[in-house]
């Protein structure tokens, strides 16, 4: 044997010793003397107190998922206990974190590069308190206290598994304070015993809902994943193993709620569904959820059945930042399927969902996009029935909470006070969120005796300006259509609205009163108004614009007033007809309204007995009405009164009586029919194509655009 064999066997002979000693050393050393060196490290690595107080002990196996070659690298396998890491010197609580127990494997070659990759880790009796400042620092941030950058090692953990624990939370950026309890069920429930076989199979088939797995980068294999995962179908959802219990404040409301969870939290793998199901309350706000989360670390996914219910959507505003107004009490159950890493932000879908709003349905598909430069709220809604109590908070109306008991035991208005609507539209919220929705709806309930349908309605929401375009409805045998813009892009809102009204049938209109179902006629209208304010109050105080209406082959009589709740027109109608059910030939209104007060070109009733004429104001800013009623008896018949009325007041009070001496014409010839040639020519477009006879006002109008004859002269 040659010296250069000799010494290579000398070698060789010597490192397999060593390399055996060293195991020996390993396997019977006591990790526990390297607890003062670790806590040492530790602390100086995390810029925080930490101590492992208890038993520290390390076994090193082989990991059976590895293959190849590091099949047959050992791993170290980790357990500690009564472990604590400090707080943050600001922070109240005296400790960040305690565990109980803590075993994990590490994978020895990414620590080369400053990596603590983890395969697994199983905590037993976790406890943390969160604490986040107003100025941004969370005590679950650390820095090196030296230069105060984050520190160089990288914590990589691949599952997670916990036992019983607690977590609080106390955020000042998010207004928050809570606590939550963590407790095993004892035994696991399979995730289809809770969210539904049903659910957990259309879950399995969702698309979108699942995120591809990142592709490691070059020089990255070694990062302690398995190297045998396989690309396919998302795995089922886990059993859930753990309950859990929430209680505090969120942004001021009370917050209470409890579920279930799974058992172990796949932090890497984005196609590993975690098990999730919750009841909470927030405040007025109630919201149920069942179903999976995936890729938590990244926030990846959300697959969830979601009911929610509560006094108001408004009320969902301080908790999702989407504008809604405020509405009855409500409740939804839907299919919530969220893809939170979409490059141009995240995006929400509310699928197949069904409503209630007060005593109306929605059901629908609804999608919520983050984006710049606003999140947008878009989808389809349609209805059974809708209630106008229901919808009044969109036009500023409150909404209709109370019931009827509640309604007739109700505080009056006082007397003389406001009647329009003035509580303000909420425009500072319009500016957060753009809109497209349409709605359609089959029958709509307003009073119970007013008889709508097939409502269509297109909002969009732009950049703070609303557009209900178009907008329609039918009623009483015909139809309503228009457009509605509000601009609340300023500091005052300013608002336009075109609707047109053809061929009401008077008949269906008031369907109760008897009288009218001999008539064949019919109401036509046009309204063009525009104005500023943040209300409905405020906008009709500014208006400006057109209102105009023809009736024709109508009937009138005390009774009518008594139904359609005018006690001001019952008053006049006893005056002029008495008890009498007096036919109408035609009523013409060409109204012109100027900063919100309106003034009549032509308001006229032609009946068998006598041309009634009304002349005067309504100031709808200061609600107050200033009208004359002026009768012109037909012929020798024998009218009632021959004096004219006066309405005055406010809108809320007003005060009807009987002019005592003569009134002279507001508009010199109005009652002679001496009227301007334009409004009556306008009128005459009103008249709508029909099948019966030629339209009662037809006549009436030719006749208005007459030149007035000169009045008689007087004797001497």
């Amino acid at each position: 044997m040659t010296r250069t064999k000799k010494a290579a066997i000398g070698i060789v002979s010597v490192l397999v010793v060593v390399l055996a000693a060293l195991v020996v050393v390993i396997a019977t050393f006591d990790w526990n003397r390297l607890k003062p060196t670790i806590n040492e490290r530790v602390s100086a690595a995390i810029g925080r107190p930490f101590a492992i107080n208890g038993d520290l002990s390390v076994q090193w196996t082989r990991e059976p998922d590895e293959g190849g070659w590091r099949a047959w690298v050992p791993w170290p396998h980790i357990a500690a206990n009564d472990i604590v890491v400090g707080n943050a010197p600001w922070a109240k609580a005296p400790a960040f974190a305690s565990l109980e127990r803590a075993e994990f494997s590490v994978a020895p070659l990414p620590l080369l590069r400053q990596r603590l990759a983890i395969r697994r880790i199983q905590l037993t009796g976790p406890a943390a308190d969160l604490q986040r400042l107003a100025d941004g620092r969370a005590n679950w941030v650390f820095t090196l206290p030296e230069t105060g950058e984050p520190s160089p090692w990288v914590l990589d953990i691949n599952e997670i598994g916990f036992d019983k624990g607690r977590v609080a939370l106390v955020d000042e950026t998010l207004k928050a304070d809570l606590t939550v309890l963590v407790d095993p069920l004892g035994k696991p429930v399979p995730f289809g015993d809770v969210a539904g076989q049903a659910f957990a199979r259309d879950g399995e088939k969702t698309e979108g809902a699942k995120q591809e797995e990142p592709k490691p980068e070059d020089g990255q294999e070694d990062d302690g994943k398995p190297k045998n995962a396989k690309s396919g179908p998302a795995p089922a959802p886990r059993d859930y193993v753990f309950g859990w219990k929430a209680e505090g404040k969120y942004k001021g409301m009370p917050v209470k709620g409890e579920g279930k969870v799974g058992g172990m939290l796949a932090l890497q793998d984005a196609s590993q569904p975690f098990p999730v199901q919750a009841d909470v309350t927030v405040g007025g706000t109630r919201a149920a959820v069942v179903g999976t989360l995936t890729d938590p670390v990244n926030l990846g996914a959300l697959d969830l059945r979601l009911k929610l219910s509560g006094a108001s959507m408004a009320q969902l505003y301080p908790l999702t930042g989407v504008t809604l107004p405020d509405t009855p009490p409500y409740s939804t159950d839907g299919h919530l399927v969220a893809r939170l890493r979409d490059r141009g932000g995240a995006v929400f879908e509310y699928r197949g969902f069904n409503g209630q709003v007060g005593n109306s349905d929605l059901h629908g598909d609804v999608r919520f996009a983050l984006g710049l430069p606003r999140p947008k709220l878009s989808g389809t809604f349609s209805s059974r029935q809708l209630r106008m109590a229901d919808l009044g908070p969109l036009i500023g109306v409150p909404s209709g909470r109370q019931t009827a008991a509640q309604e007739k035991d109700a505080p009056r208005r006082p007397p003389g006070g406001k009647v329009l609507p003035n509580q303000e539209f909420r425009t500072d919220r319009w500016r957060d969120m753009d809109a497209d929705v349409s709605l359609e709806a089959g029958r709509i309930v307003h009073g119970g005796k007013l008889p709508l349908s097939g409502l269509s309605a297109h909002l969009v929401l732009d950049d703070g300006k609303l557009a209900l375009d178009p907008v329609g409805f039918g009623m009483a045998g015909g139809a309503i259509n228009g457009t509605v813009r509000l601009d609340g892009s300023g500091k005052t809102m300013t608002g336009r609205m075109d609707v047109r009204a053809r061929r009401l049938r008077l008949k269906q209109l008031f369907p109760v009163t008897e009288s009218m179902q001999k008539t064949l006629g019919e109401m036509n209208g046009d309204l063009a108004v525009s104005g500023a304010g943040n209300s409905v109050a405020a906008l009709l105080g500014t208006a400006s614009g057109d209102v105009k209406m023809l009736i024709n082959d109508g009937v009138i009589s005390r009774s009518l007033m008594e139904i359609a709740g005018l006690n001001v027109g019952n008053y006049v109608v006893s005056k002029l007809f008495g008890d009498d059910e007096v036919p109408i030939n035609c009523g013409a209104a060409d109204l012109q309204m100027k900063n919100g007060v309106m003034t009549p070109r032509v308001f006229v009733f032609d009946t068998e007995n006598a041309l009634i004429s009304i002349t005067g104001s309504a100031d709808f800013k200061n609600e107050k009405l200033d009208l004359d009623i002026t009768p012109d008896s037909k012929g020798f018949r024998i009218f009632s009164l021959r004096s004219p009325l006066y309405v005055r007041g406010t809108f809320g009070s007003p005060d009807v009586g009987v002019h005592v001496g003569p009134l002279a014409a507001r508009g010199a010839g109005m009652v002679a029919l001496g009227v301007l040639l334009t409004p009556a020519a306008g009128l005459l477009a009103l008249i709508a194509p029909s099948a019966n006879e030629e339209n009662a006002c037809g006549p009436l109008l030719k006749q208005m655009q007459q030149p007035p004859k000169a009045p008689p002269a007087r004797a001497r």
